[in-house]
């Protein structure tokens, strides 16, 4: 189907805008997204039982965002590696009616769960740690938070910061990006 909307359009199979297909949600669906029950209590223990951070992203059909991060940033091979390698992603959809069960044992659905959390952009990508206190809620849990679209260097150092605990040590995040560009990195 993808190659003859593709033919018809004119496009190049190679095309970028095919490098990620979308699901009947209208979400974006690369490989390294985790179908999961969406109970987050059991995702850490997943992720963690495979040596891995729990992201969460959400995100929104139609979002401009959401696409530029998937087809320009996510596709990255540095990127994509570190989230592969370090990461187990769950989806949330911004207007999705897929009940979510919070640590604190919250279950909504993901709209319901979005305003409680206070998500108001897409995508957002909410990174926790590997272990979460009983009755606390993933925001306020959470070790990172992007809001927004970023391009490769900033989401790149993200993902490495949140992987080495950088805010275990009280780096700043701003600086540690800062000195990777002085660097090089």
């Amino acid at each position: 189907m993808l190659r003859r909307l593709a033919l018809a359009a004119g496009l190049a199979l190679s095309s970028p805008a095919l490098a990620v297909e979308l699901g009947d949600d209208g979400l974006h669906k690369p490989t390294w997204l985790r179908e999961t029950f969406k109970d987050l209590r059991e995702d850490l223990a997943e992720a963690n039982a495979e040596d891995k951070r729990l992201m969460l992203i959400y995100e929104q059909r139609g979002c401009i965002y959401c696409t530029e991060m998937h087809e320009k940033v996510f596709t990255d091979p540095a990127i994509e590696k570190l989230i592969r390698d370090h990461y187990f992603v769950v989806q949330l959809n911004l207007f999705g009616d897929v009940e979510v069960t919070d640590f604190d044992g919250t279950t909504l659905s993901e709209k319901q769960m979005a305003l409680r959390w206070g998500v108001m952009f897409t995508p957002t990508l909410i990174f926790l740690p590997e272990e979460v206190p009983q009755g606390v809620s993933a925001p306020d849990a959470a070790v990172a938070m992007m809001p927004g679209s970023f391009g490769k260097g900033m989401t790149e150092a993200l993902l490495i910061w949140v992987r080495d605990h950088g805010y275990d040590s009280g780096e700043n995040f701003q600086k540690f990006v800062a000195e990777r560009m002085a660097t090089g990195n």
